[in-house]
């Protein structure tokens, strides 16, 4: 089994609309994929609706979190959407989200940078606006090359000089709103230092003893000698290790399937959620 538990579609900030991403899903041969856009459950319906047979969806969201002003990723997988605790603080986040791009948009040009809000909305369209868009901005202005470029310090990366906070989740108070929705969670892409400041290792034991379930380990931010220091702590704290593409479409050169989830560890996944289950796809024949 082919399995990639991190992916994001328009409904946040990738480029392939939700059923878009199931059909690539499908053609890059994965046999499960996870959904989980930017503290947002909007794509959830249309990929349900388009999932070719044979594939099979995860559905869940990757939830903005802050602890002492070090912004993380939570990955939270098969939780009830309808949960009202969960979804108050989805909702939190998301409608925190416009007035954030716009400081950054300010923060760019006080640098110079002819960026305009126009712009950045054009490029979100209908997704949940944040800094991939207005990276995508500063490559379309010749700013930077890429859209990895312009998360470092100089620009948007975590504490960069463009970077504007938002209303985030404490990671424990994830941990507990996705567990009483009977999610699971995993801690994304959790050294990932080229996005700037990272937690240190003894924070993710206390994520753990607060019943964290797994940190993703095999990640393109990742280097190998970073993935196999997560493999150790992931034995170390009896936590799930995973490996996820972080798909965004074109915004990002990793492709769909890049980085993948080891059988078992789904099973285990599937196995401790009791909010949503993983919804196999019947809409039709795979693609050739």
């Amino acid at each position: 089994m082919h399995i990639d538990l991190h992916t994001h579609s328009t409904a946040s900030d990738g480029t392939d609309t939700p059923a878009e991403l199931m059909r690539n899903a499908a053609a890059a041969g994965l046999d499960v994929v996870a959904l989980t856009d930017h503290d947002s459950v909007r794509g959830h319906a249309e990929a349900i609706a388009s999932l070719p047979e044979g594939l099979t969806l995860v559905t869940g969201a990757e939830l903005s979190c802050r602890m002492d002003g070090v912004g993380l990723h939570m990955l939270a997988y098969l939780f009830d959407p309808d949960e009202p605790e969960l979804a108050r603080e989805r909702e939190l986040v998301r409608d925190d989200r416009v007035p954030r791009a716009q400081t950054m948009v300010r923060k760019l040009q006080a640098l110079g940078v002819p960026v305009e809000w126009e712009q950045v909305a054009r490029i979100a369209g209908d997704g949940s606006v944040g800094r991939p868009h207005i990276a995508t901005a500063l490559v379309e202005l010749g700013v930077v090359e890429t859209v990895s470029d312009a998360f470092t310090p100089e620009w948007l990366a975590n504490g960069g000089r463009a970077y504007a906070e938002k209303h985030e989740l404490d990671p424990f108070e994830a941990i507990r709103l996705v567990k009483a929705a009977g999610g699971v969670t995993v801690f994304a892409h959790p050294l990932a230092v080229k996005r700037g400041e990272v937690v240190p290792e003894a924070s993710i034991a206390r994520f753990a003893a607060a019943g964290l379930d797994g940190i993703e380990v095999d990640h393109m931010d990742h280097d190998e000698s970073t993935r196999a220091r997560l493999r150790g702590l992931a034995k170390e704290l009896g936590l799930l290790a995973t490996g996820s593409s972080d798909y965004h479409g074109s915004r990002k050169t990793v492709r769909l399937g890049e980085y993948t989830t080891d059988p078992e560890i789904y099973g285990e996944i599937t196995r401790r959620a009791t909010g949503a289950f993983p919804v196999p796809g019947a809409g039709g024949p795979r693609p050739a």
